[in-house]
């Protein structure tokens, strides 16, 4: 299903699961912002266009992306305490690719609009990865020896 990654040392094991959940991640929400976009389409396309859609395609990949963040990256469950940490990295991951979704289309009027998407999105997902760290940590198993 996942790329496995158990023979990876521990530090970096999480970071290279949650570029493989990131990038699935990233490619289904750039295409249902590109499916949006399309059936949003107006003759003007103005930028609000864009945020519309970009915003449908944030949010239809944010419950997937919870659970298998969950699951495969830091081998936790879903509970109150890492859902509320991973809506904070969300929230501050859409003001960011917010803010960076109209630069990039003015910096890039010449790139393809899914292409902008990625760039804004592998943005947002590296800061996204620091702030996940804060809220998904294992809890080791401590093990009581009798002695």
């Amino acid at each position: 299903m996942f790329l496995p990654t158990s023979y990876l040392p521990k530090k970096i094991r999480s970071a290279v699961r949650f570029a493989v959940v990131g990038t699935t991640g990233m490619f289904v929400q750039t295409w249902i912002f590109m499916a949006a976009l399309y059936l949003l389409a107006h003759p003007d396309k103005g930028t609000a266009m864009y945020y519309v859609a970009f915003g449908i395609g944030y949010v239809l990949e944010m419950v997937p992306n919870y659970l298998f963040s969950n699951w495969y990256t830091f081998g936790t469950r879903p509970a109150l305490k890492n859902a509320g940490g991973f809506m904070l990295a969300r929230a501050i991951n859409v003001v960011i690719q917010f803010a960076l979704l109209p630069l990039m289309l003015n910096c890039l009027p010449t790139w393809r609009d899914d292409y902008i998407s990625f760039v804004v999105i592998f943005i947002g997902g590296c800061i996204n990865y620091l702030i996940c760290l804060l809220f998904f940590k294992k809890k080791e198993q401590q093990v009581k020896t009798t002695e």
